[in-house]
């Protein structure tokens, strides 16, 4: 086992690590860890590591200078005790003694599960653009993109650029409420700005609200999808369903050290330190509130942790005016009770152990299903179906258990 000590470890390499890299590097050695080959995470990574934001450019001045030592390919999956990390490399094991923390581990999809959810093509939004970003081939593939919330839209921007069909946007949301968010977006001409010019790009798409899936059809992999919309149902052809629920924090690390919860998130204080010392947190494990909120979070997070608290409290209103626009985007997406029943009796809930929704509808908690059915206890470890039970169900997501991903036998 390889070991390295640093003043501050920072896991994750999305818009929040970045952030508190660059500004904590000028006043402390920084180690930047992320289990990607490419920093940026889902939303800044591009092609063969490209990047084209002049934003993210300046963060990576504090990398190309030497200031950060970057550790890519490079996953947490438990400790040793509170000053120690263990990680998995893709060629050995990896102990980091640190001073300070700081948690950066972004978000993942909600899945729903419906009938046909698991056939193949089927997938996350953000998942699909992610594999055509790593080489996919997607021109003229005929695609469904459908869910909720503003990720739909950039995905279905960014796939119909690199050359594939985009045949329909299914939005769950009523039309009402997006109205209601779209008068909103004038507090934030930019904001505005922003969502005009992708629908502009999106033109000839149709982008239906009040509208969501039912079920996938297919024999070796996805065919068509059903749609329903003022209760009328109707099938799509198509090579690729991509569908996202909006998002789950990973807060499984934080858990895993101890840090307090409160309402499935990270609790934090107005510098973004948790309830256990020297451990920060910042962007989605502390509430979903979109790119800006996570930069001016792990802004605020690397200089607290630097010991610059001045410097950091000038960035509060900031923070606050891009947790409000988070808020109201939450608000905007949220999810409609009839999700609930997609399910029938043999739609697949757990895909890792093949948990069918009649199985688990007769248990009353997570637990007592993962006793009896093995439920949340494959390689995913509750991740897809924790989040789809506590929204069927209402059931508390599963607990958190060391190694948080799975890891080889050898570097146990």
């Amino acid at each position: 086992m390889n070991r390295i000590s640093t003043e501050i470890l920072i896991v994750g390499a999305g818009p929040a690590g970045l952030a508190a890299a660059a500004v904590a590097s000028k006043f402390a050695n920084v180690t930047l860890l992320d289990d990607n080959p490419f920093v940026g995470g889902q939303i800044w990574r591009a092609e063969s590591g490209k990047m084209k934001s002049a934003r993210i450019k300046s963060f990576l001045e504090a990398i190309d200078s030497g200031r950060v030592t970057l550790l890519n390919n490079t996953q947490v999956y438990g400790l040793k005790d509170a000053r120690h990390l263990l990680a998995e490399t893709q060629d050995s094991s990896l102990e980091v003694k640190f001073e300070k923390l700081i948690l950066a581990t972004g978000a993942r999809e909600r899945f729903l599960p419906f009938p046909g959810w698991t056939l193949p093509n089927v997938m996350g939004a953000g998942g699909l653009q992610a594999l055509v970003k790593g080489g996919l081939p997607i021109t003229n593939k005929r695609v469904v993109i459908a869910g909720t919330g503003p990720l739909l839209l950039a995905v279905a921007e960014y796939l119909k650029r690199k050359g594939a069909k985009v045949l329909a946007i299914a939005e769950q949301t009523p039309a009402s409420k997006l109205r209601r968010f779209g008068v909103g977006l004038i507090r934030t001409p930019a904001k505005l700005f922003q969502a005009a010019a992708i629908r502009a790009r999106l033109m000839r798409v149709p982008y239906l609200t009040d509208c969501w899936v039912t079920s996938a059809e297919g024999n070796e992999k996805v065919g068509s999808v059903t749609l329903i919309r003022n209760g009328k149902p109707w099938s799509i052809d198509c090579d690729y369903l991509a569908c996202g629920f909006h998002l789950v924090p990973n807060n499984e690390l934080a858990a895993l050290l101890g840090c307090r919860s409160q309402n499935g998130f990270v609790a934090v204080n107005e510098f973004q330190e948790t309830s256990v010392p020297d451990v920060f947190c910042a962007g989605e494990p502390t509430r979903i509130a979109g790119v800006e909120s996570a930069v001016v979070e792990g802004g605020i997070a690397g200089l607290a942790a630097a010991g610059q608290s001045e410097r950091a409290r000038k960035l509060f209103r900031r923070r606050d005016s891009a947790r409000r626009f988070g808020d109201a985007v939450n608000n905007a997406f949220s999810l409609r009770d009839e999700l609930r029943s997609l399910s029938d009796a043999e739609t697949i809930v757990c895909r890792c152990e093949d948990v069918e929704y009649a199985t688990l509808s007769a248990f009353n908690n997570f637990r007592e299903a993962k006793l009896q059915t093995r439920c949340g206890m494959g390689p995913c470890q509750g991740r897809i179906c924790g989040a789809a039970t506590q929204f069927l169900f209402g059931w508390e997501p599963p607990s958190v258990r060391p190694p948080i991903f799975p890891v080889k036998m050898e570097n146990l």
